[in-house]
């Protein structure tokens, strides 16, 4: 993510309009650097220029707040995304259990107890390292057994530690319940993932199928041989699996959808960017979307690799985010998208990072504030609340827990089954969190 400094901010909005200043020229009042009320002003006058809802700002406000809660403090009670960092205090950064340790878990009862269970698993993180695997269940955490009354807090300081004692077992329907096994994890760095896929036969169809982690920079590239290979096998079906995918970066996003996306032409709008007053509106073709951030790969090559599909098949839940519910979202009006799975996270907002560089050889506090709603080409977006799927399904009825990708996982099993009624289990019960926890992902990128 490529982050902006103040001094040349105003330059980074598509359209180049002229900010109004939002500090009076009046008695200007004159901080120490680097205090907290140096710092504050500049956030206000940050959120003044650039946020969604500048208009609803607070007029008065503690300016003696640390930058954290002051920053807090500004924004709209229905902002979910939001956030500031001081790079030199990691405590300040928005904290995941998938940023700590590369995995996420959800919970549920089974015959009147409670467990956690291991949804997915990032390659080559902490949690696969130390033997973590999708469907695998966690009977304590940190020497506390999981229950119903404390899953909650367990969830949230799991994701807060520094390291994480688990108790595990694994379940299979001809087995039962394996023997326990201790493991610890310790909190550390996940780099790039990879794109999965395969080619899956069902009733005598070739289906491609991919899983793709999060939406990286520079991502075209890979697309484009992964369907290159789909055209070699005769693939007549694609199932997009970003059920655990929090977004990332548009133009991959855009890559992706250009090679899915039937009969499209280069100028054919792709997304609309609707900001305030100052940021007005910008709208970006096919071709503009995947030039934003992608200089190696253009629109008439990845078009090459378009199979003869008039649907796709997303598998989606409540990680499904950002960049992904673009996938959904901005295709609808150009082909059928038949999503399969739970309500996504309803992440209809983009922006970029503004640093404050004001102080020679210190790194400032950087603000990633909501800065656009997001709009497909019929203008059909505000899915703050999530978008629903045609088909709901929830992929942890069954005790039992595929891999993603294996034919049996339940979302996946049903999308190369197609769209007939689905017949319900259900001999688990899913344990809501009162909180939506999101893995923060960094906004997505706009020049």
């Amino acid at each position: 993510m490529k982050r902006y400094s103040s001094s040349v901010k105003a330059f980074f909005f598509v359209i180049g309009i002229f900010f109004i200043s939002c500090q009076s020229d009046d008695n200007p009042v004159s901080y120490e650097k680097a205090s907290n009320q140096y710092t504050n002003i500049w956030m206000l006058e940050q959120m003044k220029k650039y946020y969604y809802w500048n208009e609803e700002l607070p007029f008065f406000t503690n300016l003696s707040l640390s930058p954290k809660d002051y920053f807090e403090k500004l924004l709209n009670t229905d902002d979910r995304f939001s956030y500031a960092v001081n790079p030199s205090d990691p405590e300040t950064a928005p904290k995941s259990i998938r940023n700590t340790y590369g995995f996420d878990i959800s919970f549920i009862e089974y015959n009147g107890q409670a467990f956690g269970v291991v949804l997915f698993v990032l390659t080559d993180s902490p949690a696969e390292r130390s033997g973590l695997k999708r469907g695998q269940f966690i009977k304590s955490i940190n020497g506390t057994t999981v229950s119903h009354q404390n899953f909650e807090n367990l969830y949230s300081e799991l994701a807060s530690s520094g390291n994480a004692q688990l108790q595990l077992v694994e379940y299979a329907a001809t087995a039962g319940f394996s023997a326990i096994k201790n493991v610890e994890i310790i909190r550390s760095f996940t780099f790039s993932q990879p794109v999965k896929y395969n080619v899956l036969l069902s009733d005598n169809e070739k289906v491609g199928y991919m899983e793709i982690p999060h939406f990286d920079v520079g991502l075209a590239a890979t697309f484009l041989k992964v369907f290159k290979e789909f055209q070699k096998e005769s693939v007549t079906k694609i199932i997009v699996d970003l059920r655990y995918n929090g977004g990332g970066d548009v133009s991959s996003a855009a890559a992706l959808s250009i090679i899915l996306a039937p009969n499209i032409k280069p100028d054919d709008l792709f997304i609309k960017f609707k900001g305030n007053k100052n940021g007005g509106l910008v709208n970006k073709t096919f071709k503009e979307a995947l030039e934003m951030n992608e200089s190696q790969v253009n629109f008439e090559t990845l078009r090459t690799a378009h199979p003869t599909i008039q649907e796709v098949y997303i598998l989606s839940g409540n990680h499904t985010a950002s960049a992904s519910e673009i996938i959904i979202n901005n295709l609808k009006p150009y082909m059928n998208v038949i999503v399969i799975g739970d309500k996504t996270t309803g992440k209809d907002a983009a922006g970029f990072a503004i640093e404050d560089d004001r102080i020679a050889d210190k790194r400032g506090w950087v603000l990633y504030p909501v800065i656009y709603k997001l709009f497909n080409a019929r203008n059909e977006g505000n899915y703050t609340s999530g978008i629903n799927p045609n088909i709901e399904l929830n992929e942890l009825q069954e005790m039992e827990i595929f891999p993603l990708g294996d034919i049996r996982e339940i979302l996946l099993n049903k999308a190369l089954k197609g769209t007939g009624r689905q017949k319900s289990v259900h001999t688990v019960k899913k344990l809501l969190l009162n909180k939506t926890y999101i893995a923060t992902d960094p906004f997505l990128k706009i020049y």
